[in-house]
């Protein structure tokens, strides 16, 4: 029985939710690792378990090349055991060192499943049908980070860390269950042969598309900060403001108005287009990030939390809202060359934002001041970037 465009959109949306229920549900639990290892309270060192995960994302170059030859469906049935084994391992893990690898292959196993299902969207809608149907997938999936920290505490209250590591596997085996009934997107008469000369063919005519790059960097720059503050926000809740009590709540609410902006972002989407609904969100972005800088240089650092909470919210939102819009505007001239492209988007903003993620949350110690200036810095690339692409298309 063929897959209806309603179950289509919920089976997507569960298995990009993997990345995030391999996130989210965790941080929680990074205070009892910390014990179980014997890291002192204020270590960062928890950070690298999410910086691992999405440094795993590198494999997409070699999905998306697969996925080009052998089609989709071979791909998301390679990821599943890969994620459902790494996350097996790490929630056994004997050391710190053992953990951070078991997480990589577990971001492997993520990236696979991610890469094939963003073409498998492009395989089915293009343009700004593609950021309407990516944003409804997004709002879904967005409701993980409302829910998964509570989930998260609650099994930590009944069980362990190891618990709660073991939780995202389960419902990994229960989506790949359900992804059997999922059809292939890639006709076989559309499938690029597997050969160097043409996988280097494909790759430099997808870094080539300027469009594709512009969009790229602007997804991958964005995403240096949403990862470093993801990784971060248990220890900047509870070490730099004092306030552990308060870290389920305040990931939820931000969780919560990120998933409202990209349902918005879909109607804006439709209405407006891509393009257009892309550079105002910028702008704003860029906005409320230069007035967060303002404030924590006027009033110290860190700054009051309402005011920073607030602040990234917004910034945590709109970067959401954002994503779909860059990922279909960078897919848009890719045609059959949609599963590299997918790639090579996938792997710049997962490992590239990732690793620099990882960089700032290194110093994210004591102070907030190193990702307050990442807001600013990532806002103004990113007008700059979009409002270059907009000023070639008016000559």
């Amino acid at each position: 029985m063929k897959m209806k465009p309603g179950e289509f959109i919920a089976l997507s949306a569960c298995t990009m939710m993997l990345t995030a229920l391999g996130i989210d549900i965790m941080l929680p639990a990074f205070g009892e690792l910390r014990v179980h290892f014997g890291l002192p309270a204020a270590s960062t060192a928890t950070a690298q378990v999410i910086g691992f995960f999405f440094m795993g994302q590198v494999a997409q170059l070699i999905f998306g090349l697969l996925s080009d030859r052998y089609g989709r469906l071979p791909i998301l049935r390679v990821g599943f055991p890969l994620y459902i084994a790494g996350g097996l391992a790490a929630a056994f893990a004997p050391s710190l060192p053992f953990l951070f690898a078991a997480r990589f292959v577990a971001g492997m196993g993520a990236s696979a499943v991610f890469m094939s299902t963003i073409a498998g969207v492009r395989d089915r809608f293009v343009g700004d049908e593609m950021a309407r149907i990516m944003s409804l997938i997004l709002t879904i999936f967005l409701f993980t980070p409302v829910l998964a920290p509570f989930l998260g505490m609650a099994i930590l209250s009944a069980s362990s860390w190891q618990g709660v590591f073991l939780t995202p596997p389960l419902f990994a085996v229960i989506v790949f269950i359900w992804s059997l009934r999922l059809e292939e997107s890639l006709p076989r008469d559309q499938r690029t042969p597997l050969n160097w000369a043409s996988v280097g063919q494909s790759i430099r005519k997808v870094i080539g598309n300027r469009v594709f790059m512009r969009y790229t960097c602007i997804t991958t720059v964005l995403f240096t900060a949403l990862s470093s503050y993801v990784a971060s926000s248990e220890h900047i809740v509870g070490e730099i403001y004092g306030r552990p009590e308060l870290f389920a709540w305040i990931f939820a609410g931000i969780g919560l108005l990120m998933s409202l902006a990209s349902f918005t972002n879909s109607r804006l989407s439709a209405k407006y287009g891509a393009r257009v609904t892309l550079k105002w969100l910028l702008i704003i972005y860029t906005v409320i990030s230069s007035v967060l800088l303002v404030y924590t240089f006027s009033f110290g650092d860190p700054p009051n939390m309402l005011f920073f909470f607030v602040a990234v919210a917004f910034l945590m939102a709109i970067n959401l809202a954002i994503e779909p819009n860059s990922s279909a505007l960078a897919l848009e001239p890719m045609g059959q060359m949609a599963g590299v492209a997918a790639s090579v988007y996938g792997t710049a903003f997962f490992f590239i934002g990732a690793s620099l993620g990882s960089l700032i949350s290194h110093f994210l110690v004591r102070s907030v001041f190193p990702l307050v200036v990442s807001f600013f810095v990532i806002g103004v690339i990113t007008v700059v970037l979009v409002l270059g692409d907009l000023r070639t298309r008016q000559a």
